[in-house]
């Protein structure tokens, strides 16, 4: 196994330094997953405990992108609702992915250490937007990464291998799904 893992790696190898382009423009979220596999295939690690990290860095990736999106909402919205929602993810959304990056160092696994580089792409259309487009941008970004951080949680909850997981990931479906509602709440208001 360790043979054809090693064999699939060097494979790989040309098509990823071909993609790679200069070290600067390294995907975060890809090299945090790379760091993990390398880290897990060094040991004798089994599949689960590799979904395991490989969910790990995507929640983490998706409550980054959340707290970008927020505070970029706290200084360009021009709905105070989409302002107070953008506070309120901030403050919860803080809250775990600190907790999610103790729990990270106690497994020793990489965490990302920006956003992918399709997050920055959104990010940075969104940026471009101003008055209600910005806000409505922002509403629909809001609710979809909700969704995908909501349904990663939901698979650690039932999927995961390691048992410190589980409970982790029940505590943050409480607080995702809050704000998943305030979102959807707020992209009602935002619609045109």
């Amino acid at each position: 196994m360790l043979f054809f893992r090693a064999a699939c790696v060097l494979l790989l190898l040309p098509a990823l330094v071909a993609c790679s382009g200069s070290a600067s423009n390294k995907d975060p979220v890809f090299e945090a997953k790379l760091q993990n596999e390398k880290r897990i295939g060094e040991q004798n690690i089994t599949k689960r405990q590799i979904r395991d990290a490989e969910m790990i860095v995507e929640t983490a990736s998706h409550q980054m992108e959340l707290l970008e999106i927020s505070q970029i909402a706290q200084r360009k919205a021009a709905s105070a609702d989409a302002k107070y929602v953008a506070q309120n993810v901030i403050n919860q959304v803080g809250t775990l992915l600190n907790e999610l990056k103790a729990l990270a160092q106690q497994k020793n696994l990489v965490l990302p250490t920006g956003l992918s580089e399709s997050q920055a792409q959104q990010v940075g259309e969104m940026t471009a937007l101003n008055g209600a487009a910005f806000d409505q941008k922002f509403g629909e970004a809001l609710v979809n990464t909700l969704k995908q951080d909501t349904n990663t949680n939901e698979d650690l909850q039932t999927d995961s291998y390691d048992g410190d997981l589980r409970p982790l990931a029940t505590r943050q479906l409480v607080v995702l799904q809050d704000l998943q509602r305030a979102a959807d709440d707020l992209q009602g208001k935002l619609k045109p």
